[in-house]
């Protein structure tokens, strides 16, 4: 355990800015790097082929030959010619890194890119994207010109052939010579430095509160052999044609005083989170999980081949109906294979957008202005808070006001949640116990601003915010042997190894369920368990924790305590 040591005096976290000219013997490596992070979420033209690459950095322009650039990426080592010596400084593996971005695809698949290209989040990128990419636009609405002219090329060039490179997109843009304003390349990627500094400093702040630490073992009955599969049903609902289909896991263990309703992510299913209802069951509580139909992993694969657009915020409305009747249909008896007692209390547990969707199921309302938030907050790309574009879509429909809920709810427990947009003043008005659950490595929905911000003045006794050191986005999903990943992710967006954080999420989770009965069975305090380790806070201890940080003044989500004054 880490402690302060001298002085008390609290650094303020600001970021020391990188020199453009850092990056300036990388920039061939930049540049792809863009495109391929950006492009892929890009009608007939005549295509004229742009022959120069432009790069404009502090006021410099470097031009670069696009037609040198591909010989040079097709054969590295047979190519002549100036840009071939200027690339041969480069060391072996910049230059094989190099040839390896420039040669892969953006898009592998005809029916999904043009899918995506017609998406709310395909726009927002594009948008971004046309503020980097000058393609010799003039006028007030020359940005949206640009990436009105994105859009035809990529979708041309899905047309005729459906899977292409960056190199292609540059060729095929109709102006003769293309821009990129590298001053924004390298503002990108000062975000994702700044923002991994400073939630690597806030958790020094947060080992300097002094919370005890405490080592255990394994829960037992989680090593234990259990159900392999929940019970399948589907529910009869209005709104859903088909049916709800649900996973009931009645209790094994001893009976608790509540219930469980188990909600994955965006895009995720029931079976990542099946890991977590078979062990809560065998500690005795029965549990729901939810498949959300056009939010699930099914509506996720079916965008991949083209089928469906691809899921996003939209469904919350469907999700919220879906909680809706699921706790309607235990307080009137219909789920009596699940074994809870109708009208039980029940406890909402979500991932992600799950988390989101129990938050405003227990009643907590978004605050008024979010669309005036959403506009500060896109007015660049958020590359280090994705959660924000999802936030952003709700002013468009609406996320509705939660209806009265079916049965009382006892709790909530968010994993990776978030929020920041929607409750600025945090969850000072949600009136069950919460639990808020993040990780030190997550950028998609980072802690300081969408767990710590979104906390804010919970005055609960029992609430809970939980940091995992080392534990990202993607740490509570668990891909079982008979499921197959949709993406392979890198150790940077995976964190530790996931299953010893969900070692260590079950035992939190249990004490903190089980401290609706019994207070202060979950103490703030700093838990180990396999090398893994968690922060737990209390309100107090939050407060304290987030009066030692200071956010930059560019965050519109920053906890609303360090905001100046108007």
């Amino acid at each position: 355990m880490t402690r302060e040591t001298g002085s008390t005096r609290t650094p303020e976290l600001r970021p020391t800015p990188v020199p453009a000219s850092h990056f300036r013997h990388r920039l061939p490596g930049v540049v792809v790097s863009l495109l391929l992070a950006l492009l892929p979420l890009l009608r007939p033209m005549p295509l004229q082929a742009a022959s120069v690459l432009e790069l404009q950095l502090d006021g410099l322009a470097l031009p670069i030959d696009l037609k040198q650039l591909q010989e040079w990426s097709r054969a590295p080592e047979q190519s002549r010619g100036e840009l071939a010596s200027w690339l041969s400084l480069l060391d072996a593996r910049s230059r094989r890194d190099l040839v390896q971005l420039l040669r892969a695809p953006l898009l592998r698949d005809r029916s999904f890119g043009q899918q995506l290209l017609a998406s709310w989040t395909g726009e927002q990128l594009l948008q971004e994207l046309a503020g980097l990419l000058d393609t010799g636009e003039r006028g007030p609405d020359a940005r949206a010109r640009s990436a009105e002219l994105l859009r035809r090329t990529v979708g041309e060039l899905l047309g005729r052939r459906g899977e292409f490179n960056s190199l292609d997109l540059l060729l095929a843009l109709p102006p003769e010579r293309v821009s990129l304003q590298l001053d924004g390349v390298i503002e990108l990627a000062q975000q994702w430095r700044d923002q991994l500094l400073l939630q690597r400093q806030a958790l020094q702040q947060l080992s300097g509160l002094g919370l005890p630490l405490r080592r255990s073992t394994p829960l037992l009955l989680s090593q234990q052999t259990g159900p392999v599969n929940g019970l399948p049903l589907r529910l009869a609902v209005a709104h859903r044609p088909g049916g709800l289909p649900l996973e009931l896991w009645p209790a094994t263990g001893q009976p608790q005083g509540t219930w469980v309703v188990l909600m994955p992510g965006l895009g995720g299913s029931a079976g990542q989170l099946s890991w977590l209802a078979a062990a809560l069951s065998r500690w005795g509580w029965p549990v729901v999980v939810l498949d959300h139909p056009g939010s699930d992993a099914s509506a996720l694969q079916a965008s991949l081949v083209g089928r469906r657009p691809p899921p996003d915020a939209t469904s919350l409305g469907d999700r919220l109906a879906d909680i809706e009747a699921v706790l309607q249909a235990q307080r009137q008896g219909n789920l009596a294979s699940l074994g809870a007692r109708p009208g039980t209390p029940a406890v909402l547990i979500g991932h992600s957008l799950g988390g989101l969707t129990a938050l405003l199921a227990a009643g907590q309302q978004p605050e008024p202005g979010l669309g005036r938030r959403c506009r500060q907050a896109l007015s660049r790309l958020p590359l280090t808070n994705l959660s924000r574009l999802l936030q952003c879509q709700l002013p468009r429909q609406g996320p509705g006001a939660a209806p009265a809920s079916a049965a009382p709810i006892a709790a909530v427990v968010a994993y990776n949640g978030f929020g920041s947009l929607l409750w600025p003043a945090g969850l000072r008005g949600l009136r069950q116990p919460v639990m808020l659950v993040g990780g030190s490595l997550d950028l998609i929905t980072p802690p300081l601003s969408e767990q710590l911000a979104v906390f804010g003045q919970q005055r609960q006794g029992r609430s809970r915010l939980v940091v995992v050191e080392g534990g990202s986005h993607f740490s509570p999903v668990r891909v079982g042997s008979g499921e197959q990943a949709l993406f392979q992710l890198g150790d940077d967006l995976v964190g530790v190894d996931p299953r010893k954080v969900q070692a260590l999420l079950l035992q939190l989770t249990v004490e903190f369920l089980q401290s609706l009965e019994q207070p202060l069975l979950l103490s703030p305090q700093i838990r180990e368990l396999d090398a893994v380790r968690a922060h737990v806070l209390d309100g107090p201890l939050v407060r304290r924790w987030n009066g030692r940080i200071k956010t930059p003044a560019a965050d519109p989500a920053r906890p609303a305590t360090h905001r100046p004054p108007p």
